[in-house]
């Protein structure tokens, strides 16, 4: 396992109030590094960073991708742009493709000509395993896509496709991460579109039925945080050229399936004492829902040297000592 770490370089990431962003923050001022923060609290919650404000190396910028100045004023003297900011959620995106389209497409082109303008060295960014849509195969290959189901996965896959005509067209370094159901600590487990392992985890500790969509079979490659981190900082250091200009899977490399999930929280819960005597209500499946997602981990781990080092079990241990304290 290659154990490369961002040390003493100026980092721009976006996003970075969220739940993945704050916590490459929280590394990244760790490691000595000069970091700005740009968000606009959409999302993202100030308690995330707060922590870091008044760091003489940290700079908090309110302010929203879609503005190309703010873009371009955040990034620059930038050497790595860690991009993680977007609108997430399938059932959102159904709701209101046009909110996610100007900000995960338009933002994200933002982002790119920021990038090129400021000639900063690296650019990775967020990409997302809906990309792979209806395709059938297990594990998910990187070269292996099927059609999007959701306007969501839409704005993803376009994303991909713009780093790769900005890396050919301007000459500019871009690395894709296709996250796979990223959880950890200070995930939002509230609204109306929280992902699944913090909702679930907020309503069995307040003794209230978690509702799962269809029959408790979908299944997922839930991935830790710190997995996530250590990604992020192999793909903005690799000197590999052959490593850059593409895209990885981000992921364990095992699937979980929802009712398992209940199952290992509810068992976690009881080795720290919380009982959990809830029971699981059945809805409707969610459309747009992919019903498995596995990822091979192989090219991420061949080609930087990722080596996921927490699992789902332990990682839904670490989760739960920071929910229940």
């Amino acid at each position: 396992m290659s154990n490369k770490r961002i040390i003493g370089k100026k980092v721009l990431v976006t996003g970075g109030a969220g739940f993945i962003g704050s916590n490459l923050i929280d590394v990244l001022i760790n490691q000595n590094n000069t970091v700005v923060c740009l968000d606009n609290l959409a999302t993202g919650h100030l308690k995330n960073i707060e922590p870091h404000l008044n760091h003489p190396n940290f700079t908090f910028i309110e302010g929203d991708i879609r503005d190309l100045e703010t873009c371009l004023n955040a990034s620059k003297g930038a050497d790595i742009i860690l991009h993680q900011a977007a609108l997430g959620s399938v059932p959102r995106s159904i709701n209101n493709p046009m909110l996610t389209n100007e900000v995960n497409i338009s933002g994200f082109l933002n982002m790119l000509w920021a990038t090129k303008e400021n000639q900063v060295k690296r650019f990775v960014y967020a990409a997302s395993s809906s990309t792979y849509g209806d395709h059938p195969d297990l594990p998910k290959k990187e070269a292996n896509i099927g059609n999007p189901l959701s306007p969501y996965a839409v704005t993803k896959y376009v994303n991909e496709m713009y780093a790769d005509v900005f890396a050919r067209t301007y000459g500019i370094e871009t690395i894709g991460l296709r996250y796979f159901n990223v959880f950890g600590p200070k995930q939002d487990p509230n609204g109306a579109y929280a992902a699944v392992i913090p909702k679930f985890i907020n309503l069995i500790l307040k003794g209230e039925s978690p509702t799962i969509n269809g029959d408790g079979t979908h299944s997922r490659d839930f991935t830790y945080i710190d997995n996530v981190v250590q990604i992020n900082q192999l793909a903005a250091l690799t000197e590999n050229t052959e490593a850059v200009n593409t895209v990885y899977n981000v992921a364990c490399g095992e699937n979980t399936n929802l009712n398992e999930l209940v199952m290992a929280i509810k068992k976690r819960l009881k080795e720290k004492g919380v009982t959990a005597n809830v029971d699981v209500i059945h809805g409707p499946e969610r459309k747009g829902d992919v019903k498995h997602s596995l990822a091979s981990i192989q090219k991420a781990s061949t080609t930087l040297g990722y080596n996921p080092t927490i699992t789902f079990e332990e990682g839904i241990k670490q989760t739960l000592d920071f929910f229940v304290r």
